[in-house]
């Protein structure tokens, strides 16, 4: 049976991150959102879990997935629903809250990454915040981004199954949403982005790696790879890519 993703269909987003666990791992899904409406999908369909009133257990927003029964919101929590069945976290317990620390702080950085163009609030547009969006890029550009990537770094130098995998010896849901932080990174903010990475020589032989994936190289040329845009989370604003 085919797991049930529901995101926002014209946008990566945090919706991505669980699609590249779905693709790189080969796991039967339906976009559902991206679907057409006369077969019960589309927006509609999506909105229908977060309106209806019978849902017990309702996401506060997309992404979330159904597996049967089960629906799980948050990216975090449902790549760690999904890791074990599609083998993409160890099978120690500490390999597994090892990997999920290491998403969630990838999280952390995503948020960071979407508060350069929204820092006041996501319901105002980026044209009503631009004294503030500077501000925060600013920073975000010569502070965060260099003290994230340089993390990550010393996770993979720090591995004591070697520097090709975030955790262990073979790829994690971790590594393929590093791959996509990386991606993000480089649209929204390609020169700030060059600068940091060229001081961190295993993320980008990670962020290459994951992309040379048979099943990863496919999806990323396929229709089925939406393009960045400036709607969802990394935004090119050329003004905020500050060296």
């Amino acid at each position: 049976m085919a797991y049930q993703l529901f995101y926002w269909p014209t946008i990566q987003g945090r919706g991505e991150f669980v699609r590249l666990a779905l693709e790189a791992a080969g796991a039967p899904y339906v976009d559902v959102a991206r679907g057409p409406d006369e077969q019960r999908q589309g927006v509609p369909a999506m909105m229908r879990w977060l309106t209806d009133t019978r849902v017990l257990h309702p996401p506060f927003a997309p992404p979330f997935l159904q597996d049967g029964e089960i629906v799980v919101a948050q990216t975090a929590a449902i790549l760690q629903y999904l890791a074990p069945p599609l083998k993409l976290v160890g099978r120690s317990e500490q390999a597994r809250v090892w990997t999920q620390q290491i998403q969630l702080t990838i999280a952390d950085m995503v948020n960071e990454a979407h508060d350069t163009h929204h820092p006041v609030g996501a319901g105002l547009v980026y044209e009503d915040q631009k004294p503030e969006a500077l501000r925060r890029a600013r920073e975000f550009c010569s502070a965060r981004l260099p003290k994230f990537l340089s993390w990550f770094e010393t996770i993979l130098v720090r591995n004591p199954a070697g520097q090709r995998h975030l955790v262990g010896g073979r790829l994690s849901y971790a590594d393929l949403s590093l791959f996509q932080l990386i991606e993000g990174l480089e649209y929204a903010f390609p020169k700030a982005c060059a600068a940091a990475i060229g001081a961190t020589p295993n993320v980008r032989a990670l962020h290459a790696r994951v992309a040379a994936l048979p099943k990863v190289a496919a999806y990323l040329g396929s229709e089925r790879r939406i393009p960045f845009n400036e709607q969802g989370i990394f935004r090119r604003y050329p003004e905020l890519d500050i060296v």
